[in-house]
């Protein structure tokens, strides 16, 4: 649509902060109120809308997209939304290790393992590891631990972790960098440790390719949105 106003403001409301675009406040798509927890996270938002140009293009602003999410979706629905991303912890990526070559089994076990081993320590959780892709069952105590902690977070911190868990396929991928502090680099090379090795293996595809930047931008965009919803 065009855009239809000129000054963007952030002002302190009951529900939280909120968007003003000529002093209207900004709704979301279901008319609630665009409240933000943190300041962080409400000039991050102001910027897009800021940002826009003759037209207001929604695909420009991620940010917005995800807060829009976390209260129209996420948090009339946290629970099942919540069930949702803990069954990952049942088919967890870092739990199915390849059985060859010793080559790509090392790197899966030096980049899996401190994760894992962060997890357990973590939580006081056990997991099943196996080689090969045959589903196996984690134990009912740590998914029930696991679905604790994913029961316990914000709305808006839930869609985030929602974005990293499906796009890394691991449940403590995403949980160590939500709650762990860990560095979203290190944890995309580790989510991308089999695909990386295909291109090694294979050469690079550039349909791949660039399905795998856009993975990237979309995982380094949760990332960001969880690290602001803590500021």
């Amino acid at each position: 649509m065009k855009r239809f106003y000129k000054d963007v403001a952030v002002v302190a409301a009951e529900e939280g902060l909120s968007i003003q675009l000529d002093g209207r406040p900004v709704r979301t798509p279901a008319r609630a109120l665009l409240a933000l927890p943190t300041p962080a996270l409400a000039e991050a938002i102001a910027a897009e809308w800021r940002a826009q140009g003759e037209a207001v293009d929604p695909a420009s602003m991620p940010i917005t997209g995800l807060a829009n999410a976390a209260i129209d979706h996420v948090a009339t629905n946290k629970a099942d939304f919540a069930a949702g991303v803990v069954r990952y912890a049942q088919s967890d990526l870092l739990c199915y290790r390849a059985d060859g070559p010793d080559t790509l089994v090392a790197r899966q076990a030096a980049a899996w393992d401190p994760l894992l081993d962060w997890a357990r320590a973590r939580y006081d959780v056990t997991f099943v590891v196996t080689q090969g892709i045959i589903p196996v069952p984690q134990p009912d105590e740590t998914l029930a631990r696991l679905g604790a902690a994913v029961t316990t977070l914000d709305p808006f911190t839930l869609t985030g972790l929602a974005t990293l868990v499906t796009i890394s396929g691991s449940l403590v991928c995403g949980l160590a960098l939500v709650e762990g502090g860990h560095d979203i680099d290190a944890i995309w090379q580790a989510a991308e440790i089999d695909e990386a090795w295909q291109v090694e293996q294979w050469g690079e595809d550039a349909e791949a390719s660039a399905r795998a930047a856009h993975r990237r931008v979309d995982f380094s965009m949760a990332g960001a949105f969880c690290a602001m919803n803590r500021n």
